[in-house]
């Protein structure tokens, strides 16, 4: 690392590697994020909308990302850094309040929480690390790369309709970018992406945490559509299904990939490059998940008819993005591609054209089955084994 003192709120070697209690709490505020976003596509599932809600997942993802280092790096039991989660939760919660009208009037407002959340942050670590230049400038780099795009986010807030989404779209592939390049700065250089400063256990544990309160927000949606049905055997039927494809996408996720993260006993200290990668493929999961909980309201609320090609398109999708996700993952950790998940993604794919004479449930229920054909592969053909002599990384 350095021959400089460590920094006071730095976590140290000894300290426990598992998520603190805070950690979860400010996990719970994204039940509502992923609720608001995945409500505003239900409510318009056009591709524009599409991609207006994913610049706001994108967004609200890279605060977790950053939330996440945050307390790995250092000691979330100090008064300061707990002090620095809190503000981080609420600024999360505005965002989650604007989401669905930050294309509206709104759009200023979502920019400065999300600004305010990365403000509250450096202003904290930037000082509290300057008896160590070398883990102070990982801090300015980020605040530097923010600064880079906040003329965008400022821009796209004075603006209206494809031209605030496309400098935001930029602005946050941007944010997420720079870290794969360890945000270059002038005159401090990049943080290096050989260099050790993740914790293993903690951020495989953070991953899977993040991942169920994504499975909690599909559950919710799925019980609060059940409550609103009246109990008429359309909407149940439909609830019973998208509540089996839950049940499949918990299998799926930790049948294999848990398996591939740290084991909760991994002290050593993970390579930056990985923990990036880790969290873009556990995003593009997150996101599928997203898009189920957006078409089961759909579907719950209309099971029958002719399902629309942006319903049949966000049906197949999520799963599909679950499975992508997942099969990245794999990938990364393996070295091998899964076979089972890209047949799948195949399948889900190129049945696509034939759903279009069907009823909303009925393409539900074959997205599902795919899924879940999928699972028994991997579990009866041996899809899990030798897992645990796959790379651990984060």
């Amino acid at each position: 690392m350095t021959s400089s003192p460590l920094p006071r709120i730095l976590r140290r070697p000894d300290d426990p590697p598992y998520p603190t209690f805070l950690e979860l709490f400010f996990d719970l505020v994204y039940i509502f994020l992923i609720s608001r976003i995945a409500g505003q596509l239900a409510a318009n599932p056009s591709p524009g909308n599409a991609a207006r809600m994913a610049v706001m997942l994108l967004a609200a993802w890279w605060v977790w990302v950053l939330t996440a280092w945050l307390t790995d790096l250092f000691n979330p039991q100090k008064p300061i850094i707990q002090l620095a989660v809190l503000l981080c939760m609420f600024g999360t919660l505005v965002m989650a309040v604007t989401a669905p009208h930050a294309f509206g009037s709104h759009g200023w407002v979502f920019v400065l929480a999300y600004f305010g959340i990365h403000v509250v942050r450096d202003s904290v670590l930037i000082p509290g690390t300057r008896v160590n230049r070398d883990i102070q400038a990982r801090s300015i780099r980020v605040f530097f790369w923010f600064g880079v795009t906040l003329p965008l986010w400022v821009a796209g807030a004075f603006v209206e309709g494809s031209v605030r989404l496309v400098l935001w779209a930029v602005a946050v592939l941007v944010d997420l970018g720079s870290a794969r390049l360890g945000w270059p700065t002038p005159r401090l250089g990049r943080t290096e992406l050989a260099s050790q400063i993740f914790t293993g256990s903690h951020l495989s544990e953070r991953h899977r945490q993040i991942f169920i309160i994504a499975l909690g927000e599909l559950i919710l949606t799925i019980g609060i559509q059940l409550g609103l049905s009246r109990f008429e055997t359309g909407p149940v039927v439909a609830c019973a299904v998208a509540f089996t494809g839950a049940v499949v996408l918990f299998h799926l996720y930790f049948q294999r990939v848990r398996q591939l993260l740290a084991p909760a006993n991994v002290s050593l200290v993970e390579r930056i490059r990985p923990g990036i990668l880790t969290s873009y493929c556990h995003l593009v999961m997150v996101a599928g998940v997203v898009v189920m909980s957006a078409s089961n309201t759909i579907v719950i609320r209309e099971p029958f008819g002719t399902a629309s090609t942006n319903l049949i398109v966000l049906i197949l999708g999520g799963p599909a993005l679950f499975l992508l996700g997942g099969s990245l993952f794999d990938l990364l950790a393996t070295g091998r591609l899964l076979r089972s998940r890209a047949i799948a993604i195949v399948v889900l794919g190129a049945v696509g054209p034939a759903m279009v004479p069907l009823s909303p449930l009925l393409v539900m229920a074959v997205a599902n089955s795919v899924l879940l054909l999928t699972l028994v592969a991997e579990m009866t053909l041996g899809g899990t084994r030798n897992v645990g002599r796959a790379i651990v990384i984060l």
